[in-house]
């Protein structure tokens, strides 16, 4: 009996080597330990052999049976572990492909994209400048010395006494006048910084600055621009109305209205009921800044605009709160 119990289990474990998948280790334990196995069957002869040989017999079947157990359970366990990594790195090339998230530009960007665009139709020249810019630039060159009040209503950054974060994109048409003679023709768009957080104001914002000069430039020149601007930008229905206002670099000023866009002039909570809308400021160049940059006054005359861009794409788009477009949030970036 001990002879066929060591061909037994030199047979199962040559068996189970041979197998190639799971189902064949559980039919080969089937085959060997189940109730109706080979061991099982060698078990049942004990009891015919001689009383003194019963007991060796019966513990080396017994210890057979745990170790081919054992033999099987292992195979199966090297089987599922190998279908794990297999399950891990397979590549179902029938499913569909993961679609990838694709950007866009920002609202902002659209925007002064859109506006640099109506300009340049107009003949205008895109320029820029430095962010960090110094205060004649800033301020003395477009008529604001040190000591005028104008300056209060800037909420300047200061980096050093002479150098500040420009508060507008104005010293970049400072700039270009140094740097040539008329004709001037351009547009500054770019980023501008002050000391202001609401929902209608951040602490940095863009703006989009024109400046025009040349011989027998008027204020029906620069309302023929605005107007074509407010056009192209929101429709042919855009009506626009220019009030006196006050700015140091241009004289005379004014602070120029659209028609509501949202009640047509009917009066809304948007327009506060008015019908109309402040879009941006503009004025003839102020003779002052002329001389700052070696202009002929007597010869020359030219119009300058500005407008933030954000306030633009808040009318346009019916956006009633500046800090929407700087919170990051997908779902309303998404929209445009």
């Amino acid at each position: 009996m001990k002879q066929e119990l060591e061909r037994v289990e030199q047979e199962a474990l040559e068996a189970i080597k041979g197998v190639s998948d799971p189902t064949g280790v559980k039919t080969l334990k089937a085959r060997y330990v189940g109730r109706k196995g080979v061991v099982t069957a060698l078990l049942r002869k004990i009891s015919g052999l001689p009383p003194e040989e019963r007991p060796e017999t019966g513990r080396l079947a017994n210890e057979l049976k745990k170790r081919l157990e054992k033999a099987f359970e292992k195979a199966l366990q090297a089987f599922e572990a190998d279908r794990g990594e297999l399950m891990a790195d397979a590549l179902d090339v029938t499913l569909p492909g993961r679609p990838l998230a694709r950007g866009r530009m920002h609202p902002i960007t659209q925007m002064t994209k859109a506006i640099c665009e109506v300009f340049q139709r107009l003949g205008f020249e895109i320029v820029e400048g430095p962010d960090v810019e110094w205060d004649y630039y800033n301020f003395e060159a477009l008529n604001i010395p040190r000591d005028h009040p104008a300056r209060d209503m800037h909420d300047t950054f200061y980096i050093s006494e002479n150098i500040v974060l420009r508060t507008h994109t104005s010293p970049i048409q400072i700039r270009v006048m140094e740097s040539q003679s008329p004709p001037v023709r351009i547009i500054a768009p770019g980023k501008s910084y002050r000391v202001d957080s609401d929902i209608s104001h951040t602490p940095m914002f863009f703006q989009v600055e024109g400046l025009m000069v040349q011989e027998n430039i008027s204020f029906g020149d620069l309302k023929g621009v605005l107007t074509t601007f407010a056009h192209q930008i929101f429709d042919e229905e855009t009506s626009l109305r220019f009030r006196p206002s006050f700015f140091p670099f241009t004289e005379p000023s004014a602070e120029i209205d659209i028609r509501c866009v949202i009640c047509r002039g009917a009066g809304c909570r948007v327009c506060s009921h008015t019908g109309w809308l402040e879009v941006l400021g503009a004025g003839m160049v102020h003779p002052a800044v002329f001389e700052m940059v070696g202009y002929d006054t007597d010869r020359y005359t030219g119009f300058a605009f500005g407008m933030g861009i954000e306030r633009i794409a808040m009318l346009k788009y019916g956006i009633e709160d500046i800090r929407k477009f700087y919170e990051n949030d997908l779902r309303f970036l998404e929209q445009f």
